[in-house]
């Protein structure tokens, strides 16, 4: 069974949607209409920074995510499921049909105006530590006005409280053995927290005159980690409920994969959901139990290690250590056929991604070649022709910067970092926190 998931605020960023506005422009036009302003110069220019203030960030994520999902739709199988990470949680319900474009971005925008308003608060990210410890330090340390407002996996979790008691109680959690990082999380105010419950109750007197329709897919909600009801008048109370309610994002993948669910697919600009989820999904693996005696079998042969793919390989290495870190995320999601051109890069950034190239590799390529080659697996497959990259393979050992670092908390964040789990700038934050 399959699960296509949407990820919520946070994952906003500059060029977003760049190789989709184009395609779907009659969505583009619907969206302008509705929030008075154009979504594309939003998203690809980011005037003023606006991406950063909740009031613009939400319409656009969610205005992004449709764009995704309408590509989906074209490329991708059916789902059986939704799934979405807060405010995802509206693209989820919008592909379903229980509310159309046009409705869920009327909602998004206003909900993303209430919670604006929202001021005097803060969240910051806990990880490596598990549920039952950061409630205990919470309750140890007094910190009674804080809560978690994010459950995002069995070792990462998001508080939500007043500034001066987040600030109060970071110390605290950096000495706690086993932790990873306290991170402040940039956004404008303490949300899915009861400081935001007047926010919940002025949105739920608008969403009682919305029509919502039946769902033709399950969609699991954010609060009960379990699917919406046949109710609509349930689906209203859940999405009201949700802006001062905590996300249960591991209950949700769990209940999926007890559901059946073998195959996510991340709808999006980032793919910090497929991270978070690959983090639930190991630690639900069941370990074996020590002390029952295994029963009688016949031997088994061992399992053939898969052959090494160095094609496969090196694509992956194309999009993880060349794209990305000049183009962010969408890298990683970037279709390994689709030819560059989709992401509007210019003759500077192809100069710099064949620096990037050979430092990677250890060989000298020119600009040409990747202005040539436009495509993941196109310049994949060129570059293992050459007598000097052919052999070469991603390697066993971490890279040299992770060697450098004998902190294994250090070393921790910079993985965390590397798979989208935390942010560079988050990252730094919480490195110099240790140091």
């Amino acid at each position: 069974m399959r699960c296509y998931v949407f990820p919520g605020q946070g994952t906003q960023k500059k060029g977003m949607g760049r190789s989709l506005f184009g395609r779907f422009p009659d969505l583009c036009r619907r969206a302008d209409r509705v929030l008075g302003y154009p979504i594309e110069e939003l998203c690809l220019e980011n005037p003023e920074r606006r991406l950063s203030d909740t009031a613009y960030a939400q319409p656009a994520i969610y205005v992004v995510n449709a764009l995704h999902w309408s590509a989906a739709q074209e490329d991708l199988p059916p789902a059986d499921f939704f799934a979405g990470h807060s405010l995802g949680e509206y693209s989820a319900l919008f592909a379903a049909g229980a509310f159309d474009f046009e409705t869920g971005l009327t909602l998004v925008r206003r909900r993303a105006e209430l919670m604006s308003q929202v001021s005097g608060g803060a969240m910051a990210a806990v990880v490596g530590l598990s549920e039952q410890i950061v409630e205990e330090t919470l309750k140890r340390h007094g910190a009674t006005g804080v809560v978690i407002a994010n459950y995002n996996a069995p070792e990462q979790f998001v508080l939500s409280g007043s500034r001066e008691e987040l600030a109060r109680i970071k110390p605290v959690f950096e000495q706690v053995e086993g932790v990873r990082g306290f991170v402040p999380v940039r956004v404008s105010g303490p949300f899915h927290a009861p400081a935001v419950a007047p926010a919940a109750d002025r949105f739920r007197s608008l969403l009682a005159s919305v029509e919502v329709g039946e769902l033709r897919t399950p969609v699991i909600s954010n609060v009960t980690g379990r699917p919406f009801g046949p109710d609509a008048q349930e689906v209203r109370d859940l999405l009201a409920d949700q802006i001062a309610q905590p996300v249960r994002w591991t209950d949700s993948i769990r209940y999926l994969r007890d559901a059946g669910v073998s195959a996510f697919t991340e709808l999006g600009e980032s793919k910090v959901l497929t991270s978070l989820i690959d983090r639930i999904t190991t630690a639900q693996e069941p370990a074996e139990d020590p002390a029952r005696e295994p029963a009688e079998e016949p031997a088994r042969q061992p399992a053939e290690e898969p052959a090494p793919d160095p094609r496969r390989d090196l694509i992956e290495r194309i999009k993880r250590e060349i794209l990305q870190p000049e183009i962010g995320d969408e890298a990683l999601g970037f279709d390994e056929d689709a030819s560059f051109r989709q992401l509007g890069l210019n003759s500077i950034i192809y100069v710099r991604l064949a620096r990037r190239a050979g430092t990677v590799l250890g060989v000298p390529v020119k600009p040409d070649v990747i202005f040539q080659h436009r495509s993941c697996a196109a310049l994949a497959d060129y570059l293992l022709t050459r007598d000097d990259i052919a052999g070469s393979a991603p390697p066993e050992a971490p890279p040299a910067p992770l060697r450098e670092y004998q902190d294994e908390r250090v070393t921790a964040l910079l993985h965390d970092c590397a798979n989208g789990t935390l942010s560079v700038d988050r990252t730094i934050e919480a490195i110099r926190a240790l140091a």
